[in-house]
């Protein structure tokens, strides 16, 4: 998506990071770039106001759940393996091997 405008910041730049925009989980200087961005270019401000709808609309409806604890810590394990740039398993390394493959098929 494009307005077709020259901007300092491209579309397609925006759009690709609009989810960190919205979290806040970029420099300053870059949601400075983006803020510009949007006083310039009407599409991505739409999308952007469409996206945060849709996450406001998420938050409330779905916000108030609490993750298990266990859930939590595998998803953080997960998270620290892909970091460390190491392999991650297909399955729950701790719950076994997965039900669908047959165990003659696991050795």
């Amino acid at each position: 998506m494009s307005c077709g405008e020259p901007h300092e910041t491209d579309c397609s730049e925006v759009l690709d990071h609009l989810y960190e925009f919205l979290d806040r989980e970029m420099p300053d200087s870059d949601c400075t770039k983006f803020e510009t961005h949007f006083e310039e270019c009407s599409p991505c401000l739409e999308k952007y106001g469409l996206e945060q709808a849709v996450k406001k609309l998420v938050k409330r409806c779905c916000g108030h759940d609490d993750v298990p604890t266990d859930l939590r810590a595998k998803v953080m394990g997960r998270i620290e393996l892909i970091r460390a740039g190491e392999a991650v398993p297909d399955h729950d390394v701790a719950a076994g091997p997965p039900k669908d493959v047959p165990a003659a098929a696991q050795e």
